[in-house]
């Protein structure tokens, strides 16, 4: 049996002050002060050690059903503004830090995070010892927990355990469905600069026309797109063949996006076989690359904790060269289990992991990482330049 992911023993009283809980599965019971919105979710608990960006993270769908301890101890204090989030609502369920929000201290802040939560009903956890709830993690695995914040301290804790123990958990779950556009759109924004925003209908209206598959996409992976010469059509995750060819695409995009890559598989991976059968080009990032990995016959797994952060090394396989890379996943694509037209491109430097894939019967390649950051380095923009460049050469 596992032992208690906290070593304390438990206690179902509310201490003194507190007005927010952590309920584990496990019955471990992590207490703090609760900021944001007040309620209760229930999600898989997970880490991120980035520094910066906790918009960006909050608001990418590719953690919807989960709930955030930032190893970064000071989270909150540049505020938030409307330009840096990745999708329209945040996805994750909540947050876990260890020190409180303070007044915003940026000039680009137009709103306390605090507020920020509050009106997008999402859930804060300040005062825990956040980098021992790391170390238990890395331990034993992401644990299934309820976040919940009272201000007044009122917590049915059994309730919340039980709530914890009842929910799946992530492998099974196909989460694409309902973080996915549910309509087709056209995108031509370009990047983001100091003093000018995000360049406006920057699309180059020669450029190769890149249809993107909305498993749950981050808009700077689109604003990437742009930025590298291409038209952008964006379809929902459960477009057919039919309907992605219908957009005349020189290519089609494979986004990132929440859930078990085998539920969602279901219906992406034929749809992704149809598109090599006619020689689409394809390039794929995070679930993109799974379910392409799982489409030419490779298997996927839950890791044991997951990578997520803004400083995961990775080794190019042809040359040796380092790029430190942004990562967000709990689930990857097998290496043993790559067929003979499937090539390793990248492997992580953390734990071996693949990291990249490239096929040798046709033009379609893919990364576990993301090389459109937000947060994150930019070693790896060139990723979508070679897609575009690719797609040209084509024409």
């Amino acid at each position: 049996m596992r032992r208690a992911l906290v070593a304390e023993p438990v206690s179902t009283r509310v201490p003194e002050g507190a007005t927010g809980v952590l309920a584990l599965a496990d019955g471990s019971l992590i207490w703090g002060r609760g900021f944001g919105a007040e309620g209760a979710a229930v999600g898989e608990v997970c880490f991120n050690t980035a520094m910066t960006g906790y918009q960006e993270v909050m608001t990418d769908p590719s953690y919807a059903a989960q709930i955030i301890a930032f190893t970064f101890p000071h989270i909150g204090n540049v505020g938030a503004n409307p330009e840096d989030i990745e999708a329209i609502n945040p996805h994750a369920l909540g947050l876990i830090v260890r020190e409180d929000v303070t007044d915003p201290s940026n000039f680009r802040s137009t709103q306390g995070f605090d507020a920020w939560l509050k009106q997008n009903g999402r859930i804060g956890l300040a005062g825990v010892d956040t980098r021992a709830l790391t170390r238990a993690i890395r331990i034993q695995g992401a644990p299934n927990g309820v976040i919940a914040h009272d201000a007044a301290g009122r917590f049915d804790v059994e309730a919340l355990i039980a709530q914890a123990r009842g929910w799946p958990g992530l492998e099974g779950m196909d989460l694409a469905k309902e973080v996915s556009a549910t309509q087709s759109y056209k995108w031509d924004d370009g990047l983001w600069t100091l003093g000018e925003g995000y360049a406006a209908h920057s699309a180059n209206p020669d450029g190769p026309h890149v249809v993107a598959i909305d498993y749950g996409l981050k808009r700077n992976i689109l604003r990437n797109l742009v930025a590298a010469g291409a038209r952008v059509t964006v379809v929902p995750a459960t477009a057919t063949f039919d309907e992605v060819m219908a957009h005349g695409p020189d290519g089609v995009f494979l986004s990132n996006g929440p859930g078990d890559p085998a539920a969602t598989g279901a219906y992406a991976v034929p749809v992704i076989r149809e598109l090599l059968k006619v020689g689409k080009p394809l390039f794929g990032i995070c679930l993109g690359h799974q379910l392409l990995g799982l489409a030419v016959g490779a298997t996927t797994s839950k890791m044991h904790q997951g990578h997520r952060g803004a400083n995961h090394p990775v080794k190019r396989t042809e040359d040796g060269r380092v790029e430190i890379t942004s990562m967000n996943h709990g689930f990857a694509v097998d290496a043993d289990s790559l067929p003979a037209n499937a090539r390793a491109t990248h492997v992580s430097l953390f734990d071996g992991s693949l990291a990249g894939l490239e096929l040798t019967d046709a033009k379609a390649f893919s990364v576990q990482y993301h090389p459109e950051a937000s947060p994150g380095p930019q070693d790896s923009h060139y990723l979508f330049e070679r897609f575009v460049d690719e797609l040209r050469g084509a024409a």
